[in-house]
C-alpha cells in the first residue's frame, strides 16, 4: 500500500502516512448535543474528523455555522477536520439553502479557516465548483471534490469519468461512493479504484455502502483508497463500522500485508 496517494494536510500526510487514514463522522443537531459527540469521539482516536453540518440546527445561519466550525477545529486536538454540508440528493439532509448557497457556506468556512478540507459535490454547476475552487485555494484549504450514488454502482467506465472530471475540475482529493446489489457491485468499485489509484494524481477516497459495501471499508485501502470512515457515535452513511471494530480489521489488513 506504500504507493497510495496520501491526504496531506500543510504538507504531512495525515495519519502519520498510515493508510487508509479513518475519518469519524460528527452528525449531532444542537451546539450542545455536537459538544458531547464531539468529546466521546475524539476519545476513541480517529485520525480525521468530519462534521455534517447539513444536520446542524442553525444551518441556516452562516455565521453560526462558521463559529462551530472553528470550535470543533479548535477542540479537536490537532485532528485534522473535513467541513460537509451534504446535498439532500447524494444522502444528505433537507435543508433550505440552495445548492449556491451550500457553495457560499463553504466558501465562508474556508475564509476563515475553519475547517482543513471541505467536501463538494461534483455535480453542482461548474460555475459554483470553481467559485469554492478559488476560495479554497486562496485559504490553503483542501477540496473534496465529491460523487455519491445511493440508486447502484455505475459501469467502470462511468466510475473513471467520474475521477477524471474532479481532477480536472481541480479537486485536491476525488471521492466517489455508490450503493451496490451484489458483490460484483463491491468488486466492480474496488477495480475502479485500483485503477484510478494508478493513473490519477490526486488521492482518492471511495467506499461501497450498505451491508455488501463493509467489505470495502475494510481493504479499500489495498486497492488505492486514502481514507475510510468509520462510527464514532453515530453514522453518516450505511455501512459505517464501529472505530474499534475498524481499527483492529486495518491492523490486520497491514500486518497481513508487510505494511
Amino acid at each position: 500500500m506504500n504507493d497510495v496517494r496520501r491526504i496531506e494536510i500543510d504538507g504531512k500526510p495525515i495519519a502519520g502516512g498510515r493508510c487508509p487514514a479513518i475519518c469519524t463522522p460528527l452528525v449531532a443537531a444542537s451546539r450542545a448535543a455536537l459538544s458531547d459527540e464531539l468529546a466521546a469521539v475524539v476519545a476513541k482516536g480517529p485520525d480525521v474528523l468530519e462534521w455534517r453540518a447539513d444536520f446542524f440546527e442553525r444551518i441556516d445561519d452562516a455565521a453560526a455555522v462558521v463559529a462551530m466550525a472553528r470550535e470543533i477545529r479548535e477542540r479537536a486536538g490537532g485532528i485534522p477536520l473535513i467541513f460537509t454540508c451534504r446535498a439532500e440528493r447524494e444522502g444528505g439532509q433537507r435543508i433550505a439553502r440552495p445548492a449556491s448557497g451550500i457553495a457560499d457556506l463553504l466558501v465562508e468556512v474556508s475564509r476563515a479557516h475553519a475547517a482543513d478540507i471541505v467536501d463538494y459535490e461534483l455535480a453542482n454547476a461548474a460555475a459554483d465548483v470553481a467559485r469554492v475552487r478559488e476560495a479554497t485555494l486562496a485559504a490553503g484549504v483542501k477540496l473534496i471534490l465529491s460523487h455519491h450514488d445511493f440508486s447502484g454502482t455505475p459501469e467502470p467506465a462511468a466510475m473513471r469519468a467520474t475521477f477524471d472530471e474532479a481532477e480536472r475540475a481541480g479537486a485536491d482529493i476525488a471521492k466517489l461512493a455508490a450503493m451496490p446489489r451484489d458483490l460484483d457491485h463491491v468488486l466492480a468499485l474496488l477495480g475502479a479504484t485500483l485503477e484510478a489509484r494508478r493513473r490519477l494524481s490526486i488521492p482518492i477516497i471511495t467506499m461501497s455502502m450498505g451491508a455488501y459495501g463493509a467489505l470495502s471499508r475494510m481493504v479499500g485501502g489495498v486497492f488505492g483508497s486514502a481514507l475510510t470512515f468509520a462510527v464514532g457515535q453515530a453514522s453518516s452513511a450505511p455501512g459505517q463500522l464501529p472505530i474499534g471494530d475498524l481499527r483492529t480489521v486495518l491492523a490486520i489488513v497491514r500486518r497481513s500485508m508487510g505494511a
